[in-house]
This record gives structure tokens, C-alpha cells and sequence, in this order.
């Protein structure tokens, strides 16, 4: 499935918004897992980015969720993937490595919302959720995605 061809129907709308609720949990499991194992290794600014980017990945799934709700369709379980990204992941103590992650967490999630904002835009389709409620939704989610990426650049040039 690629978001770079408009959406034709609800079933991909539904497994494309799928998708961004697993990188959303990826990215909430992958702050939390940093947080965990370098918490000692921390300042207080990078502590606050880590906190932060998981509550917002959280947000962010549960307006993806409530989008998803919306078709009627099916939500992968949070508790489900956390222990994936454990498992295939491997935890770097390195600060400079963990707000690294934590900017190309923020990149492909902007990404994402963005090639899937246009490709519902350039859609003809009819969805089964007001299209203009779907579209402000992703763009408040991308729009939040590039804030983190500039906030997490700053962190990094500021370290230099």
C-alpha cells in the first residue's frame, strides 16, 4: 500500500491511517525505551523532548484511532507493539544517538502525514468521514511532527 497514489476507497483510507497509528506507537515506544535506558545520561532539555514526543505520539494515535473509529474499521493494540520495537530495536546510550533517532522519528512521521495528506487531496474518492475533518486532523498531526523535528534540530546544534 503507498500513499504515493490518491486513495481510492475507505478500506485503504483505513489501512493507510492504520499505518500511522503503528509509526505513532513505534515512535512513543521508541522515546520511552531512550528515556529508560539513558534517563541517568540525561539533561533536563532532552528529558522534556523525550516526555514530550511520547505524549504526542499518544495524542496523536488516539486522533488517528478516533479517525479509524469513524470507518468502522480495526485498531492494532498500543500493547502490542511495544514489546516489537523492544525486541527489534537496540537501546543506544548515546545522547547524541538518541536525539538522532528522535529526529528521524519526527522526519518520517512528517513525511508520512504529509505524502498521505496528498494523497487523500488528490483523491476523488468519497470516504466514509468528512473529508475536510480528515484533512485539518492530519494536517494538525504533521504540522506537530515538524515542530518536534525543529525543536530536536535545535537540541542538536545547541550540543555542537
Amino acid at each position: 500500500m503507498s500513499v504515493s497514489q490518491p486513495v481510492a476507497s475507505d478500506h485503504q483510507l483505513a489501512r493507510l491511517l492504520q499505518i500511522g497509528m503503528v509509526l505513532e506507537e513505534v515512535v512513543e515506544a521508541r522515546a520511552h525505551q531512550h528515556y529508560r535506558s539513558v534517563s541517568a545520561d540525561l539533561d533536563t532539555e532532552i528529558e522534556a523532548l523525550l516526555e514530550h514526543a511520547a505524549e504526542e505520539s499518544a495524542d496523536h494515535r488516539d486522533r488517528l484511532a478516533a479517525l479509524i473509529d469513524d470507518l468502522d474499521a480495526e485498531r492494532i493494540a498500543f500493547e502490542q507493539i511495544e514489546p516489537l520495537v523492544a525486541d527489534h530495536y537496540d537501546r543506544d546510550r548515546d545522547t547524541d544517538g538518541v536525539l538522532y533517532d528522535q529526529l528521524c522519528n519526527e522526519e518520517t512521521a512528517y513525511k508520512f502525514y504529509d505524502d498521505l495528506i496528498a494523497a487523500i487531496e488528490a483523491s476523488s474518492a468519497t470516504f466514509g468521514i468528512d473529508r475536510e475533518h480528515l484533512v485539518e486532523t492530519l494536517s494538525a498531526i504533521r504540522e506537530e511532527e515538524a515542530d518536534g523535528a525543529e525543536e530536536v534540530t535545535r537540541l542538536m546544534e545547541a550540543r555542537e
